[in-house]
């Protein structure tokens, strides 16, 4: 592959990093990464960890 084909990969695959990271919620009581999202029954929205079973919004 040309080297500007290859920059460019390299470039895309660290913003996808980038974003994964930013995108992932962990829970602020035990750290998991195993969060589900609900919507309540006012249209909020709130966050529960399926580890350790604490919620929040």
């Amino acid at each position: 592959m040309p080297a500007s084909i290859l920059g460019e990969v390299g470039h895309l695959s660290e913003t996808a990093l980038a974003r994964d990271t930013i995108t992932r919620l962990s829970c602020p009581s035990c750290g998991s990464a195993h969060v589900a999202q609900l919507l309540g029954d006012n249209g909020g929205i709130s966050y529960v960890c399926t580890a350790c079973g604490h919620s929040w919004s």
